[in-house]
């Protein structure tokens, strides 16, 4: 987590750890029995990434329009030093509402910003309804290019289509990619799929059974 050339990750929709942290523990940073301590008190795996908890963290998040600014900075300074590491940022598409990732859009385009990559998970849900009916952001992907990024829209629930695109070596590429991953809030559970109420829902213990049950 401290190689100065290492590919970097900014979890920037900071509420999703919870796959962030199995990731990083298959990988090897922490003792897998740390999972059993998530969000419990006093737990280093508490509900929003801390590096100064954890290594492989590389910024704290949580407050969303943060990630993708601090995401830019780190792959702009990499631009600056002639350095050969990546930069990825994964945001959520409510999160795209703030102001502070257009200001970073703007910037990343200028400046041309070709190691940065950012992934939207577009489920088009956020905390209370649609992203749509809160504040309209399509088309995204035509307001991306405008900007000067390079957009490609995959399926979010494939992971060949989104180990290829993201695997892709930057090559000739000069402009930064924007990645619109379109997904189902849910997927796979089927009281659970499209339906905004379950960003903050806890299942009780029949509907965890049954959840369980229908993802295999």
């Amino acid at each position: 987590p401290d190689w100065p050339d290492r590919d970097r990750f900014i979890m920037s929709k900071g509420h999703a750890t919870g796959v962030f942290y199995t990731a990083l523990t298959q990988a090897g940073y922490w003792p897998e029995d740390w999972l059993e301590t998530y969000m419990g008190n006093q737990s280093k795996l508490n509900g929003h990434p801390n590096r100064n908890y954890l290594p492989g963290i590389e910024a704290n998040t949580g407050p969303l329009g943060h990630g993708f600014p601090i995401a830019l900075g780190i792959a702009l300074g990499g631009k600056i030093t002639g350095a050969g590491f990546r930069t990825y940022v994964l945001t959520g598409d409510g999160e795209q509402q703030e102001g502070s990732n257009w200001e970073a859009a703007m910037s990343a385009g200028h400046n041309k910003v070709a190691s940065l990559t950012l992934i939207i998970d577009r489920n088009r849900l956020q905390q209370g309804q649609g992203t749509e009916e809160t504040n309209g952001l399509d088309p995204l992907d035509a307001k991306y290019r405008a900007f000067g990024f390079e957009v490609v829209e995959v399926d979010g629930h494939d992971h060949g289509a989104l180990l290829e695109v993201l695997g892709a070596p930057v090559g000739t590429r000069t402009k930064p990619l924007c990645v619109i991953a379109n997904t189902t809030k849910g997927k796979g559970v089927s009281f659970m799929e499209g339906l905004a109420k379950w960003h903050h829902g806890v299942p009780n213990d029949d509907q965890f059974e049954q959840a369980m049950k229908e993802l295999g």
